[in-house]
């Protein structure tokens, strides 16, 4: 396996786990983190009930295509890929999935 893949998996697990840290579960809310290694899609699904409403959705989704970050869904304030840049990924290795492909290009991030 490529050795940045291996990092890339490690920084998505990490950045995966700070967010469970900071948001926190509680008895009737919690993340489930899904690692796919093999397809490499990574998802952080919060799960539960507050009150009588049911809770469930996809925080975070992230897959790796061609040695590139893909961000398929970002359900942070401050935006995932600015944590991923942080972390030591390149813009340039970063593609904001969730942006039609227009708007992808008036981004510092990768179009694809």
């Amino acid at each position: 396996m490529d050795s940045n893949i291996t990092d890339y998996q490690a920084i998505i697990q990490q950045v995966f786990n700070s967010y469970i840290e900071f948001l926190g579960e509680t008895k009737d809310i919690q993340f489930e983190t899904v690692f796919d290694r093999e397809n490499d899609r990574y998802l952080l699904v919060e799960v539960g009930w507050q009150d009588s409403r049911r809770i469930y959705g996809t925080l975070l989704h992230i897959d790796i295509i061609n040695d590139k970050l893909w961000v398929q869904q970002d359900g942070t304030e401050e935006g995932v890929a600015n944590e991923l840049v942080a972390l030591g990924i390149p813009k340039s290795q970063i593609v904001l999935g969730f942006k039609p492909v227009d708007r992808r290009k008036i981004t510092e991030f990768a179009i694809s």
